[in-house]
């Protein structure tokens, strides 16, 4: 059985990393990644629409001059692209958060299967803790990244207004603003810093601590060692 340090230290980081898979569920799972205004020159007036989206769906809505307002549409983010650019690299935000994904589940289990026992693999104590969450961090970090790439050099937010009202025509200007979906991507990753820091300090304690009892053995004289 582990040592009543051990199973604190361990629960802890496993809550942490309960939490994180939980977040990252919540991002997939919301559209309130972005909104947009995207504003379009029609033949006698000027068109607005307006967007809100996530990974797999969002609502938009179109406004004809002073307010004139469409009915608010529902639409899936893959059916209203049409550049292979903006498509590719929503697949790969999305494959990529579902290996963050995984890597959070596996944190969570090595740090449950470390609160409860003694595993002989190495790899399954701190070190697998330290390999899992490195990697849901760097994979949330790399989907934090790309998806304002794909805003800014894609033109993601106005191939959608586009999918949504296909009357449009020539781009005037955008505005984006980024949502929580998005920014709660910033907690993930503090959540897996905060894991390992939690196991890193667990660890140098009982590498310490390991020296310290092997310390007087070294230092004794010969004459009393070999007595």
């Amino acid at each position: 059985m582990p040592s009543r340090k051990k199973t604190t230290m361990f629960a802890s980081a496993f809550f942490t990393c309960i939490c994180s898979f939980v977040i990252i569920c919540v991002v997939l799972a919301t559209q309130h990644w972005m909104s947009s205004k995207v504003r379009f020159s029609g033949t006698n007036s000027s068109i607005t629409v307006s967007l809100t989206y996530g990974l797999f769906s969002g609502t938009c809505e179109q406004f004809v001059d002073v307010g004139l307002q469409v009915s608010e549409r529902t639409f899936q983010v893959a059916e209203n692209l049409r550049n292979p650019k903006t498509k590719s690299m929503i697949v790969a935000i999305i494959v990529i958060l579902v290996l963050s994904l995984l890597s959070s589940l596996l944190s969570s289990g090595f740090t449950c299967t470390n609160a409860v026992s003694n595993p002989y693999q190495t790899f399954l104590g701190p070190t697998g803790v330290y390999t899992w969450n490195s990697l849901c961090g760097i994979f949330t970090l790399i989907a934090m990244i790309l998806f304002p790439v794909n805003i800014e050099e894609n033109g993601l937010s106005v191939e959608l207004a586009c999918g949504c009202f296909s009357v449009l025509q020539t781009q005037i200007k955008s505005e984006h603003t980024y949502g929580y979906s998005y920014w709660i991507m910033l907690l993930i990753i503090f959540l897996n810093i905060t894991s390992i820091i939690i196991i890193y300090f667990y660890d140098h304690a009982r590498y310490s601590k390991k020296k310290e009892q092997e310390g007087p053995i070294e230092n004794a004289p010969k004459d009393v060692i070999l007595f």
